[in-house]
């Protein structure tokens, strides 16, 4: 076992964490790299390429392998996301809502034929899986839900109806961890979480949202209007969503703290070798005082990040081993993260001048890309919120 190479995370990883870190930066370059900005321009959902991934086991990371994953660790998975995010954020959040929203409730929450009959097939990446908590009014307030499911008469199936929106990879997902009231009254202890087969009658898809980033990452509304979801594929019981959802977005979090270093990482290798190579004045920028102040404060914030991260990885492995949960390292890391990707991102587009806001170079897509890792699964002011709870003991 070694230390992590600088760059990458203050944790020492496996001649197997090594191998797999490789390969996947190779394979980012290589193939997801040279193509992300076709994808972008265009919006279409990268299924060649995501088909890949799976084929190498980065769609169920830390799935165990009877389970069609490749039965990895958390170091694993926060290493991939980096790397794959660098080269296309958009590739990264597709990987991310299979690995930590997916695949990470059924695994924790599901029964043994849950596991064997909705994980393999998203895990090994033949299918894609999708999460749905928010709706049109419910978004930060996740209790504030409208759809509703109703147990039939005959006690086989709840009768689904209701319109969610914000779904990422709806548009193209086979299989749905869906979230919706059960008991409104009970507010979000009224929360349960359904196993939604999308070729199944009474499931739909509504408009695809035209984003301002990660636009080949696919989002739309999906809409049920009477959809019977068998008994048999309700996940953790009745009334158990909300802790279902809640528990899921702290590993969804780390996940979208590692997408945000990756874009960051991204930015600032792009404007440490352009700080270099350009010249002003007859001599390079990056001999001016003024661009090695924004060099050494984008690498500060990065280094801090990948702290935090590595401490919410160390939080969520012992969670894993011992129970209880990680929120508070969780929520930190992301919001770190996430703001640190804004400000690289802004900076390494001011070194390059009108170069950087043209869409020639990258820098441009990482700006537009960084800027929902401040909103979804959860934005900054609910991490926030969560870090002061949890340090004033508010419930």
């Amino acid at each position: 076992m070694t230390a992590v190479q600088a760059g990458t995370l203050s944790l020492a990883m496996s001649e197997e964490h090594e191998m797999l870190l490789a390969a996947v930066r190779e394979f980012a370059q290589r193939e997801i790299a040279p193509v992300a900005a076709e994808y972008d321009e265009s919006g279409e959902f990268p299924l060649d390429t995501v088909r890949k991934m799976g084929e190498m086991g980065l769609m169920g990371i830390e799935t165990p392998e009877e389970y069609g994953g490749a039965g990895m660790d958390t170091l694993a998975y926060v290493l991939t996301m980096i790397e794959i995010a660098k080269a296309d954020a958009s590739h990264s959040t597709i990987l991310s809502v299979n690995n930590s929203l997916y695949c990470k409730g059924i695994l924790q929450f599901g029964t043994e034929a849950q596991k064997r009959e909705w994980i393999r097939p998203v895990a090994s990446g033949a299918e894609i899986g999708a999460y749905s908590l928010t709706e049109p009014m419910s978004g930060s307030d996740a209790s504030n839900m409208a759809s509703r499911a109703i147990l039939n008469d005959a006690g086989t199936h709840y009768i689904i109806n209701g319109r969610k929106s914000w779904v990422t990879s709806a548009p193209y997902a086979d299989r749905i961890v869906l979230f919706s009231m059960t008991a409104a009254e009970a507010g979000h202890r009224g929360i349960t979480a359904f196993l939604i087969d999308t070729k199944q009658p009474g499931f739909s898809r509504g408009k695809t949202e035209p984003k301002l980033g990660i636009r080949a990452s696919a989002t739309s509304e999906i809409i049920f209007d009477d959809f019977a979801c068998p008994v048999e594929n309700v996940l953790g019981g009745i009334g158990q969503g909300f802790k279902i959802a809640m528990t899921v977005l702290d590993a969804g979090r780390i996940g979208i703290a590692a997408q945000a270093l990756g874009i960051a990482e991204a930015a600032y290798e792009a404007a440490l070798d352009y700080a270099r190579e350009r010249e002003a004045f007859g001599a390079p920028i990056g001999s001016y005082q003024m661009i090695q102040q924004k060099i050494a404060d984008m690498k500060t914030r990065i280094e801090a990040g990948r702290a935090l991260t590595s401490m919410a990885i160390l939080a969520k492995q012992r969670a894993d081993q011992h129970g209880g949960r990680y929120t508070s390292e969780a929520s930190m890391a992301k919001l770190f993260c996430s703001e640190a990707a804004a400000f690289v991102t802004d900076e390494a587009l001011q070194i390059h001048g009108g170069m950087g806001y043209s869409k020639e170079l990258p820098l441009e897509r990482y700006y537009r890309d960084a800027r929902i890792t401040r909103i979804y699964e959860g934005t900054s002011e609910i991490q926030r919120m969560v870090i002061a709870r949890k340090e004033l003991g508010l419930r």
